[in-house]
């Protein structure tokens, strides 16, 4: 059905004239006015600002604080850089006032602050006490000052609710906590449509859920728990659902997040499993290339990474580049001819990279010393930071058993030890003998073959040699067609790549999330290996990590406890299983049958496939789910596709019987839940949390409650939350690790799990203690602070040695190494030690189990394809679906910044960008009305034309397009929860994803190798509305 302008008009709220409706600024446009002409304000304040927080004397430095605030140093929750600030909150009322910048947090201020600096001292580093302000400023961006408009929002959940109709009707009735226990433990005849399994009844931990296929673990593991990003609070609801409950399916958002980039970078660091990351060193690097990923515009730390960004355009020498289809704020004329924006076609950023990478495979523009090192201790006697594989030598043949794995040392010699039969084997770069990888530099380039101990050959090259191999594939001239980017354009970027030594870095992040996306972002990040910079001041970190919190620390192990469970099976979504593994392949290769393809894709190395899971325990494949948890996550919103695919079968009480959501609001995927649990926001919770790679040195950021939390209180007097309903539920259930005796101490003894305090406080003793304890805090430093506040909980929480530590820690909101431990002469101080893979084995032996052909182990170039390998422009050609979506970030919208009063303020609604010259040939203008349509679904709204976007390429800003976070009507009770049209503006992207046609089974769109959903190169055309 074709939408038209006239039917959007009056679905639309009207917001004044046309220009303010489709930019949004009436709101701002009357505050505006009424702060010019409006009432007078207090002598001495500017506009309608606050009172100060504190007063320095400009002559002495002494500080005088305001008696009507407080200001409690904690973390932000405004995005996932979780940011250390600090929250000024009116005592008289107990609201939150601002948030700005704390300045022990290398997350907010450049240079943080030595950890040691007393509080009064930090505070007077703010003014303009001795020209301290300017330097020593600390900051919060919009989102974080944003984030206090969720503290009393009107749409937020206090108590227990429970649907009174179909699922995703609106209406609900609230009911006891007792009573929200009991029927999610218990079970029942819950709504009048038949019997409910419990949480008790489905914990089966010995009984298979399926006995056909045994590997899919026990009958727990038809509970699946979907959580929220790593907010500081995961460990509490992991301790719950894998370690004391015992299902396997719980994992965060990283498969419809980042796990593109961070899977390319894992296959590069050689750990698949933890998937750790690397950033650019701004501070001292010289040369940047960000590909799907624009500093100070998007990416994490979102706020570090724009102000070194601004710092390093204002040092001499410094030169970047920024690929994406869409010109962000990273770029501008005030930076001068050093900034270089490079439109590129969405979804073909590895043929850039593989044409940069041919280029320099050709020229010899390669570190040759880094690279020859096969060894760490061969990398040491070079006097170089990091080591690889580059040497090493693979067997080159896919049919061969082994074939993409390494040759290893027992398959050429006899009478080994079980470590000397594992080494990999190498060519010695000066005698030209094989050899193990040990401390001797090899030969870089070399294809031949090997005689094993079974007297057969085998073809064997060395890892660069088949990356240069996969870089040739094509020519210059073919990757330019296939990116849309100019030869000369690809040769200049290699060319300034590699002109500045490891002073070079190459970074990526959401805009490989597209069908090409793993090897896309395993090319880029190669980058960073063939200059050698990872290690090396000016190249790339890994992080400094963080002090140890709830893991075996100094005094307390969160982690382990009598009774704890070991989870079994395989996950929801087919990931870091091997299909070939499975009962159902062996069934078939025992009765003949082609086993490929499979009915859905597995992914044998990847993380838990979070992202596919309500999509397929709804479908069945490979099992169905008894009951679903979501804490504040929105998969149906922020994952491409889901809300098309799922949207009636989630109300299926047949397909999903249970559904609890444990949430502040109700989001997308909320207002689908059987029960809605209430919970904590931003400054009201408790948690540790650490920062991205970005940052080089130690980060331990805590969370505590600086504000009271308002959500109902139980019989016992805590506050409903997360926390407390995984703890309550545990205790009515008799798990492992909750109740009196379930936190071990460094000394053996067992500690009580009844509330947050129990085990945030102690994961706080470990933090104060790790590496050597931190002072005690006085008196008045907690005063100053607010931590006063929860004094009486730290004494009956904690021993006597622990709680004035623990006190000092959360004076300064958490736990931070000085800046002054960066670097170790030319090198970070902690560096990662694992060799790079230029050829990864695990990738390189792994099939595809749609097709069970070998995956490629190093980068190459593929095109957007599907899960069987047929190419998204075959199935939906160019010349029919002319057009590539693109998901673009503002530095203010997130997923979680719906319903926000404050930034609905600044801007109501997005816009779809579209290219000039395609406007011109559509006849469309800016402001008109436009449908986007794409295979499985048609968005709509107003078109902004631009030349900052790349020709074909279609650019919507995520975060807008809400269903849900106050956009629509519920009814609670008697009480008519009342929806605002202004909410849900906008359009969102993820709208237009689509499930893979060549999957017989449905599953989202997603990078055929890794599994991460695809939510950018998605096709479309577009048509102008009548």
């Amino acid at each position: 059905m074709t939408i038209s302008r006239r039917g959007v008009l009056q679905g639309a709220t009207a917001l004044g004239a046309a220009g303010a409706a489709f930019w949004g600024f009436a709101e701002t446009g009357k505050n505006f006015y009424q702060g010019v002409l409006g009432t007078a304000k207090a002598k001495g304040i500017a506009g309608g600002a606050l009172p100060p927080e504190y007063k320095v004397d400009p002559s002495s430095g002494e500080v005088i604080l305001n008696p009507d605030q407080r200001v409690g140093y904690t973390m932000c929750m405004g995005c996932t850089s979780v940011c250390g600030i600090r929250v000024r909150v009116d005592k008289a009322s107990g609201d939150i006032l601002r948030a700005t910048g704390n300045p022990y947090s290398p997350l907010s201020t450049n240079p943080h602050i030595p950890y040691d600096t007393p509080i009064k001292d930090a505070i007077t580093g703010l003014s303009a006490y001795g020209e301290q302000g300017l330097p020593g400023r600390s900051t919060a961006c919009g989102r974080g000052n944003a984030a206090i408009a969720k503290q009393n929002s009107k749409e937020r959940i206090l108590k227990p609710m429970k649907r009174v109709g179909e699922r995703g009707s609106g209406q609900w009735k609230e009911i006891s906590w007792d009573q929200l226990i009991e029927e999610t433990v218990e079970g029942g005849d819950l709504f009048g449509e038949g019997h409910v399994e419990g949480l008790r009844a489905i914990r089966d931990l010995k009984t298979p859920l399926d006995p056909e296929n045994p590997e899919y673990g026990p009958k727990a593991n038809q509970l699946v728990v979907i959580p929220v990003f790593k907010n500081g609070r995961l460990m509490m609801a992991a301790r719950f659902a894998k370690m004391a409950y015992g299902t396997r399916n719980f994992v965060g958002h990283r498969s419809y997040c980042g796990l593109s980039m961070r899977a390319g970078y894992a296959a590069m660091l050689d750990n698949l499993k933890k998937q750790p990351h690397l950033k650019p060193d701004y501070r001292h690097a010289k040369y940047m290339l960000f590909i799907g990923t624009a500093p100070g515009n998007a990416g994490n730390p979102y706020k570090l990474q724009g102000t070194l960004m601004g710092a390093a355009r204002g040092r001499d020498g410094v030169k970047y580049a920024v690929v994406d289809p869409v010109l962000t704020n990273s770029q501008n004329h005030a930076f001068g001819k050093d900034n270089t924006w490079v439109p590129i076609r969405p979804g073909t950023d590895g043929a850039l990279v593989m044409g940069m990478i041919r280029w320099i495979m050709e020229n010899e523009r390669y570190d040759a010393k880094f690279l020859a090192q096969p060894s760490g201790a061969a990398a040491k006697a070079a006097g170089e930071a990091s080591w690889s594989n580059a040497t090493h030598l693979v067997i080159d043949d896919p049919e061969h058993p082994k074939g993409g794995s390494f040759l290893r040392q027992g398959m050429v010699t006899a009478d080994l030890d079980e470590d000397a039969q594992k080494a990999p084997m190498c060519l010695d770069a000066e005698t030209g003998e094989l050899s193990p990888a040990k401390g001797r530099p090899a030969t870089l380039f070399h294809q031949g073959t090997v005689r094993l101990l079974d007297g057969s050959t085998v073809p064997v090259a060395t890892s660069l040699s088949l990356l240069r191999r996969e870089a040739l594939r094509k020519t210059l001239a073919e990757y330019s067609v296939d990116c849309g980017v100019p030869e000369e354009r690809i040769i200049s970027l290699a060319r300034d790549f590699t002109s500045v030594g490891k002073q070079a870095a190459a970074d990526c992040h959401g805009g490989t999330m597209h069908t090409a996306g793993f090897y896309t972002a395993y090319a880029i990040v190669m980058l960073n290996a063939l200059v050698g910079n990872l290690n090396a001041k000016g190249g790339t970190t890994a992080g400094g990590g963080r002090f140890k919190d709830v893991q075996k620390g100094p005094r307390y192990n969160l982690l382990a406890f009598p009774g704890k469970v070991k989870v079994k099976g395989v996950d929801a979504g087919r990931g870091g299983f091997a299909y070939e593994k499975t009962s159902e392949f062996k069934r078939l290769v025992a009765e003949g049958k082609n086993p490929y393809p499979a009915q859905a894709p597995w992914h044998s190395f990847t993380q838990p496939m979070g992202a596919q899971w309500l999509t397929s325990v709804l479908e069945g494949y490979p099992y169905k789910a008894k009951a679903v948890i979501t804490w504040s996550s929105n998969p149906v919103y922020g994952v491409a596709g889901m809300e098309n695919d799922i949207k009636e079968k989630i109300k299926d009480t047949k397909r999903l019987p249970l559904f609890i959501a444990i949430d502040p609001f109700i989001n997308e995927t909320s207002r689908f839940a059987d029960y809605i649990v209430p919970d904590r926001v931003f400054y009201e919770a408790w948690g540790w949390a650490s920062a991205w790679g970005g940052v080089p040195t130690k980060v331990s950021t805590a969370r505590w409650p600086v504000v009271d939390c308002q959500t109902g209180t139980t019989p016992d007097g805590r506050h409903m939350d997360m926390d407390n309903f995984f703890i309550d539920v545990a205790k009515r259930m008799g798990l492992p690790g909750f109740g009196d005796k379930a936190i071990p101490d460094a000394d053996g003894n067992l500690h009580p799990l009844h509330r947050s305090e129990d085990f945030w406080m102690r994961a706080g003793a470990n933090v104060a203690f790790d590496g050597g304890a931190v002072p005690e805090s006085d008196d008045t430093d907690m005063a100053i602070t607010g931590v006063d506040r929860i004094r009486a909980d730290l004494e009956s929480t904690l021993k006597p040695d622990e709680w004035r530590r623990v006190a000092y820690v959360y004076n300064r909101g958490g736990r931070y190494e000085d800046a002054a431990k960066t670097y170790k002469g030319e090198t970070f101080a902690r560096s990662y030690k694992k060799g790079i893979q230029v050829w990864n084995e695990t990738v390189g032996t792994a099939r595809n189990s749609m097709t069970g052909k070998k995956f490629v182990g190093c980068p190459t170039w593929q095109a957007p394809s599907f899960a069987d390998g047929t190419k998204v422009d075959k199935a939906f050609p160019p010349d029919l679906w002319s057009f590539r979506v693109v998901s673009t970030k503002s530095q203010l919208r997130s997923s979680s910044t719906g319903g926000n009063p404050y930034l609905d303020d600044l801007k109501l609604s997005n816009a779809i960008a579209i290219n000039t010259v395609d406007a011109e040939q559509l006849s469309i203008k800016t402001g008109d009305w436009i449908n986007v349509i794409s295979p499985s679904n048609r968005i709509s709204g107003q078109a902004l034309v631009r030349q900052g976007i790349a020709r074909g390429a279609i650019g919507i800003e995520h975060g807008y397009g809400h269903r849900e976070l106050g956009a629509r009507t519920h009814k609670i009770g008697n009480v008519i929860l009342e929806g605002h049209s202004n909410r849900g503006l906008g359009t969102n992207s993820n709208d237009l994803g689509y499930t893979d046609p060549t999957s017989q089974r449905p599953v989202l769109l997603a990078d055929p190798v890794v599994g991460s959903i695809a939510r950018q190169a998605l096709p479309a055309r577009i048509e102008k509305m009548s």
